[in-house]
């Protein structure tokens, strides 16, 4: 790997598997300090325990099993692939990059949820949150500003880190996401005790909803919404700690 081409998938994994040499691992860690989505491929390839076998029961029912197998054995022994970890898991990646298995993997909004539920696609994205996810990114304030700047241009906002600011968490990043044209504003927390936070928004013309709550992947989220935007707070806190901390928003929002 040169300094500039991106980690593949089988050096992350290597990475994890602590089999790089100094060298390799400066690279790597240099690369994900400034690409948040590698930072997340390098999360989710640590969740080994995900449902590969579940996600490739499809596919291999499909496969030309006879074939593959005899394409196999003319190869040198050499070039066979070894059955590691390794192996699997950038074969497993690269297949989940193309669609191939994605959805059984950790896109089960599809089946448990409206397909317009942004709200579930931002518990499934937090789901593969961790501390380490946030730890390294910078969170100083002309930071902070530009990345909301960002998010003001796209959702027709005015935000300011002074109104973002909770107590006890450190604020680690603003970004945009989107799905299907949908822009969805995160500004992610990092809390000592809970772990990543994070508040989302997106556009709305349901009109204006009082706080409500529920649960996804484990976590608690409390939404509302204004006559423009809808909003929600997701993370491990409790519950009550959660709304109280919307209210703060909201209220500094509104002043």
């Amino acid at each position: 790997m040169n300094d500039h081409a991106k980690p593949s998938d089988e050096q992350l994994v290597a990475y994890l598997d602590d089999q790089l040499d100094t060298d390799q691992r400066s690279r790597i860690d240099a690369a994900i300090a400034e690409d948040s989505v590698l930072n997340l491929r390098l999360q989710w390839l640590a969740r080994s325990n995900l449902p590969f076998r579940e996600a490739y029961d499809e596919v291999t029912q499909q496969a030309p099993v006879d074939r593959l197998h005899a394409m196999l054995e003319t190869l040198p022994s050499p070039a066979r692939p070894a059955m590691s970890r390794r192996w699997f898991l950038a074969a497993a990646a690269g297949l989940v990059v193309s669609g191939v298995v994605a959805d059984r993997l950790f896109l089960g909004w599809q089946s448990s949820q409206p397909k317009n539920s942004w709200r579930g696609l931002v518990a499934d994205y937090m789901a593969l949150y961790v501390p380490q996810t946030l730890e390294h990114l910078p969170s100083d304030e002309a930071t902070q500003r530009a990345q909301l700047r960002t998010i003001d241009a796209r959702l027709g906002l005015s935000l300011l880190p002074a109104q973002l600011s909770l107590p006890r968490l450190e604020l680690k990043r603003a970004q945009i996401l989107e799905y299907d044209g949908m822009p969805i504003a995160q500004i992610t927390y990092l809390d000592p005790a809970h772990g990543p936070m994070a508040l989302c928004i997106t556009r709305s013309n349901s009109g204006s909803r009082h706080f409500a709550h529920e649960r996804r992947h484990g976590m608690n989220v409390v939404y509302w919404a204004d006559m423009e935007h809808a909003w929600m707070l997701i993370g491990h806190n409790p519950a009550a700690e959660l709304e109280q901390m919307a209210k703060l928003i909201k209220s500094r929002l509104s002043a």
